[in-house]
C-alpha cells in the first residue's frame, strides 16, 4: 500500500503546482518507495522468478522452479544493443546470497555466484532447433567472403530439408482457417453420433422388455455381425409345404369314424351282441364264421323244441349266409301258410334261431 501514498486525492493547503509539480516532490519521495531506495547506486529492488531448478551453495537445499525472491537488480555490460542485468537475492532458507544474470546470446540466465544449477537441459542441435547466431560467426560472415558462401551453401540444404516439414504445417494451418465451417461439421457430427446412440439405447430397451432381461446390452461388434450372418435359422419346411401336407392328410383321411373310436351308445351296442372286437377284426382279420355271428346249425327235422318231420336231412343244412326265414302271414281271402307273390318261400330246412344267439355268444 505504500505506492498509493502518492496518489490519493488529498491535496495539502501550502501545495503549490507551479512550486511543486506533484505530490511526490511534495513529500520528498520517489513513486517506487522503498522499492528505490539504492536507485542512485543504479540498483532497483524487483520481484524475480526463479527460472529453473538450482542447489543453494550455503545450505545446499533445493530451490525450484517458479519460487520468488525481492532481487536487486542492476545493468553490468551490454550484448550489442541489449542490456545485461544481474539480479541478487538472498535465499529464503539460509544466509547465502545468490547472483544470476542475463544472457542474451543463449536467450537465458546464467548462475553467478551462490549456486549451482540443476541439469536438465538439452543441446539444441540435435533437437533440430533454431540456434542463434554467435557473435564470432557473425564477425566472418562480415569479413570472410568463403565462409559466407560456405554457410549460405548450409543453409539451403537445411531448407531443402525443412521445406515438407514446412509444406506439411501450412497445410495443417489452412485446414484450420474457416473456424465457422470446421464447428459446423463437427456439431453435425455430434448430433449424428447422439441419434445414434439414442437409436440404440431404444432397440436394447425394446430387446429387455420383450425378452425380460435386467442386465445391461453391450454393443455390437463387427465380428459379431459378420458371425451373425453366417447363422441362418429356418424350419425345414415352408407354409405352402405345410398347408399342402396338411390337405393330403385331410383327403387321404377316411370318412367314417373307427368303431373303436364311435359313440358310446354304439360302443355298447356291440359289446352286448358280443361283436364289438369281431366287427373290427372283420375288416382286416380272419373272415366271420357263424358261431361268431350268432348262428346255430340245426338239421331240417330238428325245431327248437324237436324233430320236426321225418326225412328233412337229405335236403340240406343251413349255410352261414343263409336269411332266416320269414314267418308267414295270413292273407285275406287266401291259405294262411301261402306266401307271397313277391317273394319266394325260403325252404324249410334253413331254420335260424336267433333267439339263444346272445347267450351263446357270451359264454364263447
Amino acid at each position: 500500500m505504500g505506492e498509493r501514498k502518492g496518489t490519493n486525492k488529498y491535496y495539502p493547503p501550502d501545495f503549490d503546482p507551479a512550486k511543486h509539480g506533484s505530490l511526490n516532490k511534495y513529500h520528498h519521495s520517489h513513486p517506487l518507495r522503498e522499492r528505490a531506495r539504492k536507485l542512485a547506486q543504479g540498483i532497483l529492488v524487483i520481484r524475480f522468478e526463479m527460472p529453473y531448478n538450482i542447489w543453494c551453495d550455503g545450505c545446499k537445499n533445493h530451490i525450484g522452479m517458479g519460487v520468488r525472491y525481492n532481487a536487486e537488480k542492476k545493468k553490468v555490460g551490454t550484448y550489442y544493443t541489449t542490456p545485461i542485468y544481474r539480479f541478487r537475492m538472498k535465499c529464503h532458507l539460509c544466509v547465502n546470497y545468490i547472483e544470476m544474470q542475463t544472457d542474451p546470446a543463449g536467450c537465458d540466465y546464467v548462475i553467478v555466484s551462490g549456486a549451482r544449477r540443476k541439469e536438465e537441459r538439452w543441446d539444441l542441435r540435435e533437437n533440430e532447433q533454431v540456434l542463434p547466431t554467435e557473435r564470432e560467426e557473425k564477425e566472418k560472415l562480415e569479413t570472410d567472403a568463403m565462409f559466407r558462401l560456405e554457410h549460405g551453401a548450409a543453409d539451403r540444404a537445411t531448407l531443402q530439408r525443412a521445406v515438407p516439414t514446412l509444406a506439411s504445417l501450412q497445410e495443417a494451418q489452412s485446414a484450420w482457417k474457416d473456424d465457422f465451417a470446421l464447428n459446423s461439421r463437427l456439431r453435425q457430427r455430434f448430433r449424428e453420433e447422439k441419434k445414434t446412440l439414442r437409436e440404440e439405447e431404444e432397440e436394447a430397451a425394446a430387446l429387455q422388455a420383450k425378452a425380460g432381461l435386467s442386465i445391461p446390452l453391450v454393443r455390437e461388434a463387427e465380428e459379431d455381425r459378420r458371425l451373425a450372418a453366417l447363422l441362418k435359422y429356418h424350419s425345414p419346411d415352408s407354409y405352402e409345404e405345410k398347408q399342402r401336407m396338411k390337405r393330403t392328410e385331410i383327403s387321404s383321411r377316411s370318412w367314417f369314424p373307427p368303431a373303436a373310436a364311435s359313440g358310446g351308445r354304439a360302443g355298447e351296442a356291440l359289446r352286448k351282441l358280443g361283436l364289438g372286437g369281431r366287427a373290427l377284426r372283420g375288416r382286416g382279420g380272419p373272415p366271420a364264421t357263424p358261431a361268431g355271428l350268432g348262428i346255430v346249425r340245426r338239421r331240417s327235422g330238428e325245431g327248437p323244441e324237436g324233430p320236426v318231420e321225418p326225412g328233412g336231412a337229405e335236403r340240406g343244412e343251413t349255410t352261414p349266409c343263409s336269411p332266416p326265414a320269414a314267418p308267414s302271414e295270413p292273407r285275406e281271402g287266401g291259405d294262411a301258410g301261402t306266401a307271397p307273390p313277391h317273394a319266394a318261400p325260403p325252404p324249410a330246412s334253413l331254420v335260424a334261431d336267433y333267439s339263444d344267439s346272445s347267450s351263446e355268444a357270451e359264454s364263447a
